[in-house]
């Protein structure tokens, strides 16, 4: 018996337009079918899975147990079904979504994607910036993302790409106004930007300095790195800064790092997408390519690139 007639394949489609929706007046916009034709498919596939996969209010809907066990698979297989279809076609032309967080999307990824659309001219980017949350691939669009964190995602194919460190940097002419940084022990004079984390205490301990912490300026720009980098470039204060995120900056004279010491944490930069993706040939193009245009990266000592 044919596949068709014993399950409701076009069910599963509705399913999955109602769930990412998370409505069903979308859901039907988006099929081009009444809300009540799309209220019969549901039925029709409850029903044939003896179970309900939505509880239903008289504002809201919310996938139960059962329907947030099937969501993922249902997904993943209609990935598969386009991926599958646009292959059959030869199409030469596709867009790579990409959710990134901020300061890798704009202090690095949308300074370089140029070379990854020159070496691949028949894929076109969308770059969208995520914030602090984590993508969620089940009920939202995007082909990959960039994740921060010091373990993989759960459910998503996880490739780590980069990991940093960090220094401490001023302006030229801060240094210039105790007559140059000779030393670690120099930087004692001068006003630091506030931090919730450890670093400076961390730093001049490696350093070898016991002496007692600059000078806090009050100015906390934590995670903000265009305002950290920004304060210090206009002499207010020492900032402590990765020396990745602002090359340019230390090129061009703006920026000095005086001493070669840098810290790092325990935080990795992921490219991560659902399992649905992982033969996709843009998928597969992107990520060589991060690979090739980022600094090698050694995790417990191991190269990874």
């Amino acid at each position: 018996m044919k596949l068709s007639k014993q399950f409701p394949v076009n069910a599963l489609r509705v399913f999955e337009a109602v769930a990412r929706h998370n409505g069903f007046t979308r859901a039907a916009e988006e099929l081009g079918m009444t809300q009540t034709a799309v209220s019969y498919q549901i039925k029709l596939l409850e029903d044939n899975l003896g179970t309900l996969l939505f509880l239903r209010t008289s504002r809201q809907i919310s996938l139960t147990e059962a329907g947030e066990r099937l969501l993922p698979k249902t997904r993943e297989g209609f990935e598969l079904l386009r991926e599958a279809v646009a292959l059959a076609r030869h199409e030469v032309s596709e867009v790579l979504e990409i959710h990134s967080t901020p300061t890798f999307a704009s202090h690095w990824l949308a300074r370089h994607l140029g070379s990854f659309q020159l070496q691949h001219p028949g894929i076109a980017v969308r770059l969208l910036r995520t914030g602090g949350r984590q993508r969620d691939f089940v009920r939202e669009s995007g082909d990959v993302g960039i994740h921060i964190g010091n373990e993989p995602v759960p459910g998503l194919i996880c490739h780590p790409i980069l990991k940093l460190s960090y220094a401490p940097m001023l302006s030229p002419a801060l240094a210039a106004s105790i007559g140059g940084v000779r030393e670690p022990a120099d930087l004692i004079k001068l006003p630091r930007m506030s931090s919730d984390k450890t670093w400076w205490a961390d730093w001049f301990r490696a350093a070898g300095v016991v002496s007692p912490l600059p000078r806090s300026t009050g100015l906390d720009a934590q995670g903000a790195l265009d305002l950290q980098a920004g304060a210090a470039i206009a002499g207010h204060a020492m900032a402590f800064l990765s020396p990745f995120y602002v090359s340019d900056d230390l090129a061009a004279g703006r920026l000095i790092q005086p001493f070669d010491l840098l810290l790092g944490d325990d935080q990795i930069y992921w490219l991560v997408y659902p399992p649905s993706r992982r033969t996709m040939p843009k998928v597969k193009a992107f990520h060589q390519w991060l690979i090739a245009s980022l600094p090698p990266l050694e995790l417990n000592g191991v190269n990874t690139s």
